[in-house]
């Protein structure tokens, strides 16, 4: 590994190679449009998108904190600091595996706020990559509270996820490290499918992969270009951020299917950026979102969650309403684009 891992994700795996660009007929015929693909975002390292974000931004905010220039300097400052650096964030799972990952790494440490939803075996995860889990008898936003709270106490370095700072680094660089799966999409779709789609249906927590993609994606895309942003409807922030203009808090526990989208406030930066880009938001409940991971694995042979099939479910009940598919411009002329972030987590 050299300098470019500062600037370049991909950089931060010796072997890396873009996950694969599914062309999926079964899933299009049952959706009643012409084509499906699905970006396959199980076999990333981790086992998720969020390898990306996360090790970049927890690398490049190390890589600020002690002035290293390279992978090779930022170890051996860890290594020979009286006391190695800390990363802390608050994740619903995937997130913090991947911050916690960017510390073991560098020789770093880090602190996993975790909300008492996520069960046993993500947290396990966690912990088999070096991380120290911090439990918190609430939701996610509250996780974000006390992470943030922990990084201002001078506990450590915070590498949010989601910031109501429209400019805040650490986000950027998450979103930055998403970026590249952007990236490898436009390179699959005109060198190997030969394609352009006219939809994205994408899934959302706070909404920062929406943003990426619809960022990096929807210069790519043929007409209508459409960005469905679908969420859980017990958990759908940036819905509520894109009606209000701005990020608004939601109330209750989030309890839904889709685990790692147990969001109540919307990143702002986020917001922002699908604003821009007209996108659209709609709200799926949970027997949808399990539905939709059946059908993935009957129609299209992966093996995922209800977090990762989220953009499946939302495209299924957009298919299924006539109204719904007029008002998107969803016909069987349209070619619509999945991300599957991730691949299923044993119970």
């Amino acid at each position: 590994m050299n300098n470019d891992f500062l600037s370049d994700p991909s950089m931060l795996w010796s072997d890396y190679r873009p996950t694969p660009l599914l062309d999926l007929p079964a899933l299009g015929r049952l959706a009643g449009v012409a084509r499906v693909f699905a970006k396959w975002e199980g076999v990333r390292p981790l086992g998720n998108f969020k390898s990306l974000g996360g090790m970049f931004a927890g690398l490049r905010m190390l890589a600020r904190a002690t002035g290293a220039a390279s992978m090779d300097e930022l170890q051996a400052a860890c290594a020979s600091a009286a006391k190695p650096p800390r990363l802390i964030t608050a994740s619903d799972g995937n997130h913090g595996l991947a911050v916690a990952a960017a510390a073991r790494r560098a020789g770093a440490q880090a602190s996993i706020y975790l909300p008492a939803s996520v069960n046993r075996a993500r947290a396990d995860r966690i912990e088999a990559v070096g991380g120290g889990i911090v439990r918190i008898d609430g939701t996610y936003d509250e996780a974000v509270e006390e992470a943030a709270a922990a990084a201002a106490r001078g506990e450590g370095l915070l590498v949010p996820d989601t910031s109501p700072d429209p400019d805040d680094v650490a986000v950027a660089d998450v979103m930055a490290g998403y970026a590249l799966m952007a990236r490898e999409i436009r390179a699959q779709l005109r060198d190997e499918l030969r394609e352009r789609p006219s939809h994205l249906f994408v899934q959302a927590g706070v909404g920062t992969l929406a943003a990426a993609m619809a960022e990096g994606l929807r210069d790519a895309m043929r007409e209508p270009r459409r960005i469905v942003v679908v969420e859980p409807a017990t958990a759908a922030c940036v819905a509520r951020a894109l009606d209000a203009g701005r990020p608004e808090r939601l109330p209750g526990d989030l309890h839904t299917a889709a685990e790692m989208l147990a969001c109540g406030l919307a990143s702002a930066s986020a917001v922002d950026i699908l604003q821009r880009h007209e996108a659209m938001a709609i709200r799926v409940d949970d027997q949808r979102l399990r539905s939709a991971t059946s059908a993935l694995r009957d129609f299209g042979g992966l093996d995922s969650t209800p977090s990762g099939t989220a953009g499946l479910a939302g495209l299924l009940q957009v298919a299924a309403d006539p109204a719904s598919a007029e008002s998107h411009a969803l016909n069987a002329d349209s070619r619509v684009l999945l991300i599957v972030s991730e691949a299923a987590v044993p119970p």
